[in-house]
């Protein structure tokens, strides 16, 4: 039989409740246990009571000196992810921190310090990585049919106006390190998690109460690799394709449940050999320079959401790292990488921020 890890939540809010909550309440859950909520709300935390059968504490430092806790999940505010990962970390636990990892490339440097000098795990919840949908699109372009890529199109869009915490630059708010964190690590992850990456960006923030952008365009390039054009948008009615490749021998399109594509295969396509001369038809009239391709087309529904399937990897990912040192597949220095993209995108598009 599985051993069981015992979970505190800090946090009861869309996160802690609604995500890494509804997984440890699911059925898919046979290893880890909720033995300790944290919210400064008291409703939260007689919910919490209820829906778990655990301890509550209104202030996470309450969990200091519980020997019995195997894992820390820190659903706190954005801009609290790092003083509460690392505070946590020196009094001996191991963490998972949501995203935003940090708020920049340094922060985010304190806190990798800080669970090698504890000589405990740090990580963060990048589960997209994980998603049924990113994960079939890893093995199509691992598997060459849409020959060299050119451009990788990443569109998480839709049309929304906003006024909560996450309008508020002061709390970390805002698309690119909200929605942000989800693309941007696939990106990262397909061009390899590289140290420097070129980045074009422009951020607006139009239909938002607060200060915080929620328009995003960010456009990445490194020498050797596909562009990818990530756009992050609030203001966009007619939600396009999440994901749109195009290769040297075919396209991908895909959004979370379905996936298409088309490509055609070069072995059995005439040869292109360049002809300098005007091209002219049977007739001899003027000939445009066209073909029949015959195209392999493909269609097929996704099953699995960031928020299950994922979800669930995750943790199965966490729980073999806790329990037999198996090897992270998300690692916090690969999310390093995001974050001097982040620190290079708002030094690009300096806000005005409100008091």
């Amino acid at each position: 039989m599985d051993k069981t890890l015992n979970v505190a939540i800090i946090g009861q809010g869309r996160s802690g409740r609604d995500i890494h909550g509804a997984y440890f309440r699911s059925d898919a859950n046979t290893r880890y246990k909720v033995v300790a909520v944290v919210d400064e709300i008291e409703y939260r935390r007689e919910r919490a009571k209820e829906e778990y059968g655990c301890d509550v504490y209104a202030d996470y430092r309450e969990l200091f000196g519980r020997t019995d806790i195997d894992l820390v999940v820190n659903s706190t505010f954005s801009y609290q992810h790092v003083p509460v990962s690392i505070d946590l970390l020196e009094h001996g636990f191991n963490v998972i921190s949501e995203k935003p990892f940090a708020k920049s490339y340094e922060d985010g440097c304190r806190a990798i310090l800080a669970a090698r000098k504890a000589g405990k795990m740090l990580d963060v919840f990048q589960q997209s990585r994980f998603a049924p949908y990113y994960t079939r699109i890893r093995q199509v372009l691992a598997s060459g049919v849409l020959g060299d890529i050119i451009q990788i199109n990443i569109c998480f869009n839709g049309f929304a106006r906003r006024w909560d915490w996450q309008t508020s630059m002061k709390y970390g708010g805002g698309n690119v390190r909200n929605t942000g964190p989800h693309p941007l690590d696939q990106a990262m992850d397909l061009l390899g998690f590289p140290e420097d990456v070129c980045v074009f960006s422009k951020l607006a923030t139009v239909n938002t109460a607060g200060d915080a952008e929620d328009y995003a365009k960010i456009i990445l390039t490194v020498p050797g690799k596909p562009l990818i054009d990530v756009e992050i948008s609030s203001c966009d009615c007619y939600t396009p394709w999440l994901y749109r490749i195009s290769g040297s021998r075919g396209c991908l399109r895909a959004n979370m449940n379905h996936l298409e594509m088309r490509y055609f295969n070069p072995e059995t396509a005439k040869p292109l050999t360049q002809i300098m001369e005007p091209l002219r038809d049977e007739n001899g009239y003027p000939k445009y320079c066209s073909e029949k391709l015959d195209w392999t087309e493909l269609s097929e529904d996704i099953q699995g959401t960031s928020f299950n399937t994922a979800v669930e990897k995750y943790y199965d990912m966490i729980y073999r790292h806790l329990t037999d040192g198996a090897p992270l597949e998300i690692t916090p220095e690969q999310v390093l990488t995001q974050l001097k993209v982040i620190d290079k995108i708002h030094a690009q598009n300096p806000l005005p921020i409100f008091e």
